[in-house]
């Protein structure tokens, strides 16, 4: 069972940077540089810019001090100005939320921004600040971004990030009209919804990927995923994260769906955050087929047969008020 996916579209490069609401910001932040091995690129009392260490862009992460946890908002770089403004055409003539064009934040030029009908905030932007290594992080080689310090567990990109949604289908129409994404696996449930939808807006397998909310709440966040070289990096950060106190929720696994080998960790405010390795697998076919899963082949577990613990189905930030689950 599967459909063809639709023309490509090339007005999207990247996803470029996830902005991070975190209720115990000096921890998180500790976490991100120390323990997962992230470098700040600039911060003041409320906010840190930070980015792995091949990661060409300013930043990929912004941390926020916030009352809560989960995501601020989701940013992706247009391939020219004159598709980003096609893109923000195309917002603009939808049915979906338009807040409007922003130019007060670090690491980029001004940027159009717009919701999905759950709450979450995305923005599209062209103009960029590219990160210019100096002194102890300059690289040895000069087609590296940085040098590869080794701290933590060092990823080496942005990779992707996963949504919850009350309505994967809306969310789909979504990304498809807005940022033209294709779908490149998903899960076809038997009472006829759709469970989660694996999104790309370029050769990489996926950059978003939403799941349906369990949990009741709106504009949540599953989890952001930085991407390692090899899967001996992953095996590396459990140790790393074991010895750190870190909380290890699940993996390392292999999952069925991408085939992606991953960990996942909860961040000191509560945040689920992945490290993954997919290995050279791209969407190099212009004709690709939607992958489509069955609820009984996705029940059947992980690719290894483990099976998906009652948390990953759960768990997401900010957590849901106790009164708004009964």
């Amino acid at each position: 069972m599967a459909q063809q996916l639709p023309e490509p579209c090339y007005d999207i490069a990247h996803l470029a940077h996830v902005e991070m609401y975190t209720d115990k910001f000096e921890e998180s932040l500790d976490f991100f540089v120390n323990v997962y091995g992230l470098t700040v690129s600039a911060q003041d009392e409320n906010h840190a810019w930070l980015r792995a260490w091949d990661d060409y862009e300013f930043h990929s992460l912004k941390l926020t001090r916030h009352h809560t946890t989960g995501v601020g908002h989701i940013a992706y770089r247009a391939s020219s100005e004159a598709a980003l403004m096609r893109r923000v055409a195309a917002v603009e003539a939808s049915k979906y939320e338009v807040i409007g064009w922003v130019d007060d934040d670090q690491g980029h030029g001004r940027a159009f921004r717009f919701a999905d009908p759950f709450g979450h905030v995305f923005e599209i932007y062209y103009d960029t600040v590219r990160y210019v290594a100096e002194g102890s992080e300059s690289p040895a080689l000069k087609n590296l971004a940085q040098r590869y310090h080794g701290r933590g567990a060092s990823p080496r990109r942005l990779d992707h990030l996963n949504l919850l949604a009350a309505d994967v289908s809306e969310f789909k129409n979504f990304m498809e009209l807005c940022l033209g994404s294709r779908v490149t696996e998903m899960i076809q449930l038997d009472n006829g919804r759709i469970g989660g939808c694996w999104f790309t807006i370029n050769n990489k397998t996926y950059d978003l990927a939403c799941t349906e909310e369990h949990g009741g709440g709106n504009a949540r966040l599953h989890h952001v995923t930085y991407a390692t070289d090899t899967r001996e990096d992953i095996l590396r950060a459990a140790d790393i994260f074991l010895e750190n106190g870190v909380h290890i929720e699940t993996g390392p696994h292999k999952h069925a769906i991408q085939g992606t080998f991953f960990l996942y960790v909860w961040e000191p405010a509560g945040n689920r955050v992945e490290l993954a390795n997919s290995g050279a697998r791209l969407i190099l076919a212009p004709d690709w087929q939607t992958v489509v899963w069955t609820e009984a082949e996705r029940k059947k577990g992980q690719a290894w047969g483990l099976k998906t613990i009652e948390t990953f189905h759960t768990h997401g930030t900010p957590p849901v008020p106790k009164h708004l689950k009964e």
